[in-house]
């Protein structure tokens, strides 16, 4: 049920913020680590933008459990935000500009392997602009 209600809330409140919006995918990471950061492939328009950002959508999806401690964030080239659950919205990039990629950065602190890995299968956002 809360898949279908991401599905059909997705772009309501992407077209809701802004006047222009783009949006991005791509598959998720492995760490296997506790202590080390990964990030996820830029995630940037598909055709070039210009205006600034107002409000960003985030969701991503995990295969198997969250571990304790999972650090999530959400950068652009010059600030981040730390993003408190698997989906949302933030103003936190407010004024930087639309042209900007973003990155998912996790990280699960301490030392030692994570058994299991962590597995993201998918990170996306939507970035409303104007």
């Amino acid at each position: 049920m809360r898949h279908w209600l991401w599905i059909l809330l997705f772009p309501l409140m992407a077209q809701a913020a802004g006047e222009g919006t783009w949006q991005a995918s791509s598959i998720g990471i492995t760490l296997s680590n506790r202590g080390v950061s990964a990030s996820s492939r830029p995630l940037s328009a598909s055709e070039p933008v210009s205006g600034l950002m107002t409000l960003v959508v985030w969701r991503y999806q995990l295969i198997g459990p969250t571990p304790a401690g999972l650090l999530v964030r959400l950068c652009s080239q010059t600030r981040c935000t730390e993003l408190d659950g698997e989906n949302g919205t933030t103003r936190a990039f407010n004024g930087v500009p639309a042209i900007e990629p973003l990155r998912f950065v996790w990280e699960v602190p301490g030392g030692g392997r994570l058994i299991p890995a962590l597995k993201v299968q998918s990170n996306e956002v939507i970035v409303n602009y104007r």
